[in-house]
């Protein structure tokens, strides 16, 4: 067997699982990458546009489960957040809308990152 060819008589579980992983590895490299490039530009955006302290809006959609939607109110305990929600009209997803006040771009973007965890929720 030689290391780097793959042929019929050489694939095994193993090596596909491996290829696999590298594979993953990868993407997720590249999705990572878009993520901190995204972030990047919106802080860019917020410290040209914004006076800070602000207020920011945040808009979420979560699936229509009551702990999805207490895990994003959560995130913003403590604050004077005045939060708004509403049912999608087949009640699958619930928007989350969040207006805050926030001390500068890397607040708001560290309150992206910590709901980010949240199954299902989707930052618009």
């Amino acid at each position: 067997m030689v290391f780097g060819q793959i042929s019929e008589n050489n694939i095994t579980a193993k090596s596909v699982s491996l290829w696999l992983l590298c594979e993953k590895e990868k993407y997720m490299t590249q999705k990572d990458k878009k993520t901190e490039e995204f972030y990047a530009r919106l802080r860019e955006q917020l410290e040209q546009d914004t006076t800070w302290p602000s207020q920011y809006m945040y808009k979420f959609i979560v699936p229509s489960e009551l702990d999805k939607i207490a895990e994003v109110e959560a995130a913003f305990d403590g604050t004077d957040a005045l939060i708004k929600t509403r049912d999608s009209s087949k009640g699958t997803y619930t928007s989350v809308s969040i207006r805050v006040t926030m001390d500068s771009p890397d607040a708001v973007i560290q309150k992206y990152l910590e709901v980010s965890d949240i199954e299902g929720i989707i930052s618009l």
